[in-house]
């Protein structure tokens, strides 16, 4: 496995790779857990190279988010990565990735600045500036990406089709730790006790999947029901929402067409869930 560090050694990589072979590509923020292994095997499956990068990117985080304490455990992901079988980690830093004098992108206005982009206005807008400098650099045939983070994966792939590219994103199946708990990075700022609390979360995503499996369409009753459900703990709820895949809220589920989402902080750690209908 090789591990790259400068954005010179990563083009030259990168033009070394014959067009007959095809690039997968898994960008994590590192800290990697069976989660991203989930993603990064799905791209070893289905293509000769897998290249991961892992940058703790600032442009995605708010002022008073965790960017500082944002676990970092590089040893622990090379490990990781070279027992999984990747080609390549793709590890810069910040001073090589970013100018003082930044051209910037823009989320889109519908689908950017709603749900996770209402709390957090400028995250998006960080999210897609790094991911298309990534894609820019490693020019992967395929981007696989987590469905926890549900409206990332949706904004990406409207970043791909609105600019063009010939990359297409791979949405992975959430992975859940033996209690239910999504898997993610942060879920290490929670005790022992806001790890109970935070069982309502995946505990509400099964209880609207029963009641939907058992016949239920009508998003007012599985929305009153979800409610209910995650007042059940101490925990701050940011939204609970029925969408469709443009984020545009729904009244009915649609099979195929249709996601819940929830955001929700215990002690200080925000988490995501969803379930994809």
């Amino acid at each position: 496995m090789k591990i790259i560090q400068s954005i010179c050694e990563m083009k030259d990589y990168r033009a070394g790779i014959t067009n007959d072979k095809r690039v997968g590509f898994v960008a994590t923020m590192g800290a990697l857990h069976q989660g991203h292994l989930s993603l990064i095997q799905a791209s070893i499956a289905a293509n000769d190279y897998t290249i991961v990068s892992i940058f703790v990117n600032p442009t995605q985080f708010g002022a008073n988010e965790d960017f500082g304490a944002y676990p970092r455990t590089l040893e622990a992901d090379i490990a990781l990565c070279e027992r999984a079988g990747v080609s390549t980690i793709f590890a810069p830093n910040v001073d090589d990735m970013y100018d003082d004098d930044e051209v910037g992108l823009f989320a889109p206005k519908k689908m950017g600045y709603i749900l996770e982009g209402f709390d957090r206005p400028t995250h998006f807008a960080g999210v897609l500036q790094v991911v298309l400098k990534l894609f820019c650099l490693i020019k992967p045939h395929c981007a696989y990406f987590g469905q926890k983070d549900a409206q990332q994966v949706l904004i990406l792939q409207k970043m791909v089709c609105d600019l063009f590219l010939d990359i297409e994103i791979v949405p992975c199946p959430i992975q859940r730790d033996s209690d239910g708990l999504a898997l993610s990075s942060r879920n290490v700022y929670l005790s022992v006790s806001e790890r109970q609390k935070a069982l309502c979360i995946p505990r509400t995503i099964m209880l609207i999947k029963k009641s939907i499996l058992q016949g239920e369409r009508e998003v007012a009753t599985l929305r009153a029901m979800a409610l209910q459900s995650l007042q059940s703990e101490d925990i701050t709820l940011f939204y609970a929402q029925f969408c469709n895949h443009k984020l545009e809220p729904i009244t009915h589920i649609v099979e195929n067409e249709s996601i819940f989402l929830i955001a929700a902080k215990v002690g200080q750690t925000r988490l995501l869930d969803n379930l994809w209908i």
